[in-house]
This record gives C-alpha cells, sequence and structure tokens, in this order.
C-alpha cells in the first residue's frame, strides 16, 4: 500500500492537467483590471496541481509496481488512438517536479505587468501539456500533449522575454519543430509498421510486435526527436539561447522541466518500445554524451552572464541524464531519472535567484557588474550557493546521489567513459565558485546595488521550497530512488533480456 488511499474512482491524473486548464480558462475572462485577481487564480491553482500531483505520489503503492491510477476511453477507435493515462515509478517524481516548479515559478511571476492575462494563459496552457505528457500512455496523446507543452514557449519568450528574446524564441522553436518531425516519424512508423494499428504503448511495448529491423530503423528518429529537447549534443545549441532569453518563470520551466519532456520521451518512447533498437544505437550515444557533459561544463566556464553560466551547465547535466538512460543499466537508468528531478529543481532555484533576485532589480547578468549582492541579498546569496553545492555533487544535497548513481552505473558498462565525463566535476566546481564570488562577495561595481529594493515574501517563499526539497532529498533519498526502482527495473530487465538473447 501507499502512504495514503486514494479513491479509485475518481480521475486523479486528469484532475492533474485539467487543474492547469481550468485556471488558464477562468484568467482568459477575468477582466483586464483586475491583475491581481489574475495572479492569485494562477498561483491557487498552481498550489491545487502540486498539491494534486503530492497526493498520486504518496499514494502509489510500490510493492505492487506496474502502471497505477490507469484511466483509459477510445478517443478515436477508428485510428486506434485512446485517452490512456497511468502513472509509475519513473513518471510519478516528474508529475512532483512539475507541480513544484509551476507553483514556484507562478510566485516568481508577480512581477509581470505587460499583458497579465495573456501571460498566465500561456504559462498554464505550457504545464497542462507538461502534466499530459508525463501521464499519456497512447502515442498519439503523449505528442498532443507534447506540442501543447512546446508550442506557448515562443509566445513566452517572444513577448515577456529579454537579451535578444526574438531570436532565442525562434531558434527554440526551429530546433525543436524538427525534433517533433522526427517523433511524427518515428510514431507513424511505428503505427503501421508493428500492423497493429494502435498507438497504445502499453500494447506496442509488447515483445513481438515490432520487428527487430523496424526498430533500429525508427529508434534513432525517436531517440533524437526527444533528444533535441534534452538538449542532446549537438542538437544543444537553441537551449542556453532560450534560458537567456525567457523570462524567470519560464526559465525554471523551461530548464527545470521542459528539457525533462525530452529525457522522458527518450526513455518511455523510444528505449520502452524498442529495446532491439536501443541496444543497437546507445552506444553511439554514450559517446555523443561524453561532449555535452565535458563540453557544456567547460564552456559555462568561460561565460561572462550569470544566465549563460546556468543555461550551458543544464547542457552538462542533462547530458549526464542522457549518458545514464544510454548506459542502461539498473543504477544508471536509476540515477538518470533521479538526476531529472534534482537537476530540475537545482536549476529552477538557479533561475529564480539569477533572473528574480538580482536582474530584476540590478538590470545585468554580467559578472564583471555585479558584485557585492550578498551584503545586501544574503538570502538570494545562500540560496545560489545552496544550488551550486547540488549542481557540484556535494554529498548531503540532491545532485550528489544522482550523480553519484550515473556515474557508478556507468562505470559498470563503459568506464572509460565514466572517466572521461567526471572531468566535469571539477570544471563544474570551478565555473560554480566563480560565479559565487563574482556576484556575491568581490567588490561593489556599482554603488546604487547597495539600495537594492527588498526581496517579496513570492521569493523568499519560492526559494525556499525548492530549497528544501534540495536539502530533504539530499539528506534521504530513499523516498524517490525506491519509487523509481519499481519503474526503471522492469525497463531496464527488457533491455537484458534483448542483450542476453542476442550474444
Amino acid at each position: 500500500m501507499g502512504l495514503i488511499t486514494l479513491s479509485a474512482d475518481i480521475p486523479w491524473l486528469s484532475l492533474i492537467w485539467l487543474s492547469m486548464l481550468v485556471p488558464a480558462i477562468i484568467i482568459a475572462f477575468i477582466p483586464d483590471r483586475y491583475p491581481d485577481l489574475m495572479r492569485w487564480v494562477g498561483t491557487g491553482f498552481a498550489l491545487i496541481s502540486l498539491i494534486l500531483s503530492l497526493l498520486v505520489f504518496l499514494a502509489y503503492d510500490p510493492v505492487r509496481g506496474g502502471f497505477q491510477f490507469v484511466e483509459y476511453l477510445d478517443w478515436i477507435p477508428q485510428l486506434g488512438i485512446s485517452y490512456l493515462l497511468g502513472a509509475d515509478g519513473i513518471n510519478l517524481p516528474m508529475l512532483l517536479l512539475n507541480g513544484i516548479v509551476i507553483f514556484t515559478g507562478a510566485l516568481m511571476s508577480w512581477n509581470i505587468e505587460e499583458r497579465i492575462k495573456e501571460y498566465w494563459v500561456w504559462l498554464l496552457l505550457l504545464t497542462t501539456g507538461v502534466y499530459g505528457v508525463f501521464s499519456a500512455l497512447d502515442l498519439f496523446l503523449f505528442f498532443v500533449f507534447y506540442e501543447l507543452a512546446v508550442l506557448p514557449m515562443y509566445l513566452l519568450i517572444g513577448i515577456w522575454g529579454s537579451t535578444r528574446k526574438e531570436y532565442g524564441a525562434m531558434k527554440l522553436t526551429l530546433f525543436l519543430m524538427a525534433g517533433s518531425a522526427l517523433v511524427i516519424i518515428g510514431m507513424i512508423g511505428l503505427y503501421f509498421g508493428s500492423g497493429l494499428r494502435t498507438f497504445n504503448m502499453l500494447v506496442l511495448a509488447e515483445q513481438g510486435f515490432i520487428a527487430g529491423d523496424l526498430q533500429r530503423l525508427l529508434f534513432p528518429a525517436l531517440f533524437v526527436g526527444f533528444g533535441v529537447l534534452a538538449g542532446m549534443f549537438p542538437f544543444h545549441t537553441w537551449s542556453p539561447t532560450g534560458h537567456v532569453a525567457a523570462p524567470t518563470a519560464v526559465s525554471m520551466l523551461h530548464a527545470g522541466v521542459l528539457m525533462k519532456l525530452g529525457a522522458y520521451g527518450c526513455l518511455r518512447a523510444a528505449m520502452w518500445l524498442m529495446p532491439i533498437g536501443a541496444r543497437d544505437w546507445l552506444p553511439i550515444v554514450v559517446i555523443l554524451t561524453i561532449l555535452n557533459v565535458v563540453y557544456g561544463a567547460s564552456i559555462a566556464m568561460v561565460q561572462r552572464d550569470a544566465k549563460f553560466i546556468i543555461g550551458y551547465s543544464s547542457v552538462s547535466h542533462m547530458g549526464l541524464v542522457v549518458m545514464g538512460l544510454a548506459a542502461g543499466t539498473q543504477i544508471a537508468v536509476m540515477g538518470a531519472v533521479l538526476q531529472m528531478f534534482a537537476h530540475g529543481i537545482m536549476t529552477a532555484l538557479f533561475f529564480a535567484v539569477v533572473g528574480r533576485m538580482i536582474y530584476d532589480r540590478t538590470h545585468t547578468r554580467q559578472l564583471p557588474e555585479l558584485g557585492g549582492l550578498g551584503r545586501v541579498m544574503p538570502f538570494a546569496a545562500a540560496m545560489f550557493i545552496l544550488g551550486g553545492l547540488s549542481s557540484m555533487g556535494m554529498p548531503g544535497l540532491a545532485g550528489f546521489w544522482a550523480e553519484f548513481n550515473i556515474f557508478i552505473g556507468v562505470w559498470e558498462r563503459y568506464p572509460l567513459v565514466a572517466v572521461i565525463a567526471a572531468l566535469s566535476i571539477p570544471i563544474t566546481g570551478a565555473y560554480i565558485l566563480r560565479a559565487v564570488w563574482a556576484v556575491f562577495y568581490d567588490e561593489v561595481k556599482n554603488p546604487e546595488f547597495l539600495h537594492l529594493p527588498k526581496l517579496t515574501w513570492q521569493e523568499y517563499s519560492g526559494a525556499l521550497i525548492l530549497a528544501l526539497v534540495l536539502v530533504g532529498l539530499g539528506l534521504y533519498p530513499a523516498w524517490m530512488t525506491e519509487l523509481i526502482d519499481t519503474g526503471v527495473r522492469p525497463l531496464v530487465a527488457r533491455l537484458g533480456e534483448v542483450m542476453v538473447a542476442m550474444r
């Protein structure tokens, strides 16, 4: 049994994504003269979605395992399309992650003054799509929610962003649309190639329906298509540009959750459905992720813009996620899923500090122009340092357990890859410490920075929630790892069976 019991008659997973769609519709009808009401509605429903995702997380029965809270409805039976939702140890942490990030992101959005209604509507629609992707078990439904999550990014960055926002929005959109095109090819190929004429992932995942040659052909389309959103090398260049251009809450969702959609798609759609294709192609992916991990960290080291540092840091850390997935061992894949959660929380905290607390007050993110902010904003300094220590893999914080599992798991199959990737650890420490010194403890470059506005209750609350999750997961990772293990074990066993059979 789970820690709590929920009624089986209530469609809990549908309620989660509806808790974002409903406020988007409500806000669309609120008169423009009530901006605070829009903020309260958006933040209140974000809290509701967090509570719902937490309830489902706590109610999952790890002993029984498998997919629970399943909802099924024939949507378009003539085409084999169904409304099929379910939760297991892989997507439950992602649902909870999205709930935490959207609630804290909503708190960080109270400073938006331009076109408030449109901002909240698009932000909530984006989150609706994210919740849907993490719940869907029908490949067509998966793709519908995926597009709903990706498309609002163009407007959110293009209208409310900064620093070459039009360029950043267009570059992001073009890359992600190219990835979506590959995903469509993979979907259609599975639909016809399996001979089942269905998008039901539970059916497609059954052994024997998808021929080995077809898997080898279609696996790169699905994996690379989703890998574009995960920031996989060499398709990563859109990511730092998008991070820098996006407003704070969108940066939090962008790096904290959206990049995880890509990695989740690689795992759930490509690896789960096509284990034979995974066996043949993942060794190549492992080599590419070395460039992600070491190159991303090295480029972050030479950046002068604090947001670019976080952006390239995300490229490096997401490289570890894909590396763990590509290694295909139990510990590595579990570490990859844990890294998705830990990195999502850590990066959301980084952007909350840099984007909301610092940039909105100083109007600069350039390290040479900052300095001495630790005197004025000691809380912001503490939060940035906490996120930085997690990024460096400091024991006692969430990032340590995620990276430790990945490196151990990768070592089991590719020890040389693990050794080379470990070079990113000292580089990460170097650029984090450099940023901490330049922003908070170097001499004050601008005397006006000594009289900046005080932090708001929204900023304190949002950052504290993220920090508590980082510390809580770092001190007692079992509350997350045991759940993840129940979802990862069957998938890894499936990959292992294929590898043994092909020897």
